[in-house]
Order: C-alpha cells, then sequence, then structure tokens
C-alpha cells in the first residue's frame, strides 16, 4: 500500500491544502509533501495524528478496498429467457446494490407476468416499440424514446400488445428480479 497517495487522496477529498494538514497536525508543509510522494515514512503515532485531522483512524485507512467495478461489457451480462420474454441483468450481483437494472426484450404478445405489490420503485426507458404498463389495473402505453415511473405498492406487470419486439431498460430499486 502507498500510504502517502491515500494520504494524499484523504486531504483532497476534505479540500485541505498540505499547509492546512500540516497545520493541523503540527508538522510542515515539505513533511506533508514528503509523505504524499513517499519520499519518508511517518511513525505510527505521526500517521494516528493525520488520520485524526483528515476524520478516519488506522483500521479504517488500512482496510483492505474493494475493487469497486465501474464499467461492465456485455460478457458481464446474465442471461434469462422464458415465455418471449429475454431479461438480461446489466449488472453483476446488482441485487446487493440499492438498485437493479435490467435490458428487457420482450416479444409481441409476451409479458413480464404479475409482479405482486412490494416495497421499492421501478423505473424505465423504451429503446425499442412500444409497452403497456398494468399499474394496479389502470394500463398505461410507454413507446419508444419514452420513460415510466412508479411505486411498486400495486400490482404491476409490463406486457408487449405491438407486433414487433419491444426493449426496454428496467430499474428495480430496492432489487427485485
Amino acid at each position: 500500500m502507498e500510504i502517502g497517495s491515500k494520504i494524499k487522496r484523504l486531504r483532497q477529498q476534505l479540500n485541505l491544502s498540505q499547509s492546512e494538514l500540516a497545520d493541523r497536525c503540527e508538522l510542515t508543509k515539505g513533511y506533508i509533501s514528503q509523505l504524499e510522494n513517499d519520499l519518508n515514512s511517518p511513525s505510527i503515532a505521526t500517521l494516528v495524528d493525520i488520520l485524526s485531522a483528515l476524520g478516519t483512524d488506522l483500521s479504517e485507512f488500512f482496510k483492505k478496498e474493494d475493487d469497486e467495478r465501474i464499467v461492465f461489457s456485455k460478457d458481464d451480462f446474465i442471461e434469462k429467457r422464458e415465455d418471449g420474454m429475454t431479461f438480461r441483468w446489466i449488472i453483476p450481483n446488482a441485487q446487493k446494490n440499492e438498485m437493479e437494472p435490467a435490458l428487457v426484450e420482450l416479444e409481441s404478445g409476451a409479458s413480464s407476468g404479475m409482479d405482486f405489490p412490494h416495497e421499492g420503485e421501478e423505473f424505465g426507458y423504451v429503446l425499442e416499440g412500444r409497452i403497456t404498463i398494468s399499474l394496479g389495473g389502470v394500463k398505461h402505453v410507454c413507446k419508444k424514446g419514452e420513460s415510466f415511473y412508479y411505486g411498486a405498492s400495486k400490482a404491476h406487470e409490463i406486457s408487449n400488445a405491438g407486433k414487433s419486439t419491444a426493449k426496454f431498460i428496467w430499474v428495480s430499486t430496492p432489487p427485485n428480479f
């Protein structure tokens, strides 16, 4: 682990200059610069002081960081096909996140199936074709270039009564698919 670069990142996140951090720790700007460039190593006591000034502590500072992925490709998608619907989870393991996005293709006459009321919200954007959203028995048509958004506290279903396949992004929060 490069201690200096991590100290620098924390300092910059707080919008502190090297001088401001040095003042808070009773150190010199030059010493902070040397640390951040990994030209010097702090004693444990000095590191504790610096981390305290940065609003963290040793255990948090040295906690193993997850290699959080930001970008995903088609190779990462997980696909499920049944009854005229192709459902692609476009973020792997999305059910552990706050929201769960999917890319859905509904063939003509196909439906997502009735989803019973649950906590959360759902959002979508139609890429191709048109879909019908049935929410609490009321039907709403959503066409290419349009989006939908609703609370999931009523029974709901998405269907395709059109003649061509409909394709849309569907996001549920919390994860529900």
